[in-house]
């Protein structure tokens, strides 16, 4: 019998298309030996239910899903009918796979317990970030963080097991819903991007070990409310404006954030006369964002102190946020800091 041996000029013909993120995935259990492989499945349950959240924004249009859904969240927000799909896409795919036995999203007032007592995680989730720019096809995104459980396994889901400080994450990430379809996430060992293939049906790794620029010329901030920010912030702009930086502010803090990310740039919701707590929401938005940003060598904020160690006291807890390239972020809190005394020199 002959055999032939494989060698890579057999497949000179075909290009490579890549590493899977399942595959990916398997070859990273080896960083999680408690985990047992819980960690990684859980990890696809969520790509699996980003895959189907994508195809329903691609059809949105087509389908008549766009719009408000005539209902607002807990947060006061009126919940577009993508809003509603994401969320129900997203419970499912964690209830169905087991390793999850609580979740708290931003379209549920209370934590929602999946009755699954041999769970391990817990999920904090924004299940469509910026979904009011999707009539607009302006790109959206789902924002996810992962923390263990600490009661034991069995009993009753308890606060502690929720109200964990972003430090305690085990893994956090986002879904992006643009021109192409990326997730991106951290276990804590560094931070890598998956661009999904559609006609393949899966996730491909597209940007492994993402590094954040230490420094960049990007300010991404909302200027319609200037006038309700504090005099350091105020100063910090003018000090951008007349260094030449680049205005970027799309509105969709997935967009903004992964743009800051990839380029350089700070993206900033700060603290304001309207709204002292800021907007964000700490446990399912800023923790998150702040896990990837810090594992990708930048930096997050509330403007004073880390967004990772700021202990919860509520489910839908704001925070004002200051986050991406280190030396922004840290040159942001230096004029917050003195702005009161309005000593910062531009």
């Amino acid at each position: 019998m002959k055999i032939k041996h494989y060698t890579h000029s057999d497949s000179s013909l075909a290009y490579s298309v890549g590493t899977t993120l399942d595959r990916f995935i398997k070859m990273k259990q080896e960083e999680f030996p408690f985990a047992s492989g819980e960690l990684s499945q859980l990890l696809r349950d969520i790509a699996l239910a980003a895959k189907i959240v994508n195809r329903e924004t691609n059809r949105a249009g087509l389908a008549n899903i766009g719009g408000a859904f005539g209902q607002t969240n807990v947060q006061g927000e009126e919940q577009q009918k993508l809003d509603v799909i994401a969320n129900i896409r997203f419970t499912r795919a964690l209830t169905k796979g087991g390793e999850v036995c609580a979740v708290v999203s931003e379209e549920d007032d209370e934590v929602i317990d999946l009755q699954n007592g041999s769970g391990k995680y817990v999920v904090a989730i924004d299940p469509l970030d910026g979904s009011s720019n999707i009539d607009v096809n302006i790109s959206i995104g789902t924002i996810f963080s992962i923390y263990r459980r600490v009661t034991p396994i069995g009993s009753p889901i308890q606060p502690e097991d929720i109200m964990q400080p972003g430090n305690q994450q085990v893994a956090a990430g986002y879904v992006l819903y643009g021109s192409s379809t990326m997730l991106v996430y951290t276990t804590g060992h560094g931070v890598n991007g998956f661009t999904y293939e559609p006609s393949l049906g899966e996730f491909f790794l597209s940007h492994p070990n993402m590094c954040a620029p230490e420094d960049g010329k990007i300010y991404s901030v909302n200027e319609g409310s200037y006038n309700l920010f504090e005099p350091g912030l105020k100063a910090y702009i003018e000090k951008c404006k007349s260094q030449e930086y680049s205005a970027r502010y799309i509105g969709s803090l997935v967009a903004d954030f992964h743009r800051n990310l990839l380029k350089g740039g700070i993206y900033m919701y700060p603290a304001t006369a309207k709204s002292p707590k800021g907007k964000l929401r700490l446990l399912y938005e800023a923790n998150a964002l702040s896990f990837i940003a810090e594992q990708a060598g930048g930096m997050a904020t509330d403007g004073h102190g880390r967004i990772l160690d700021i202990q919860p006291t509520s489910l839908h807890q704001r925070t004002p946020l200051h986050i991406g390239s280190k030396k922004m972020v840290e040159e942001v809190g230096e004029f917050l800091n003195v702005g009161k005394e309005s000593t910062v020199k531009i």
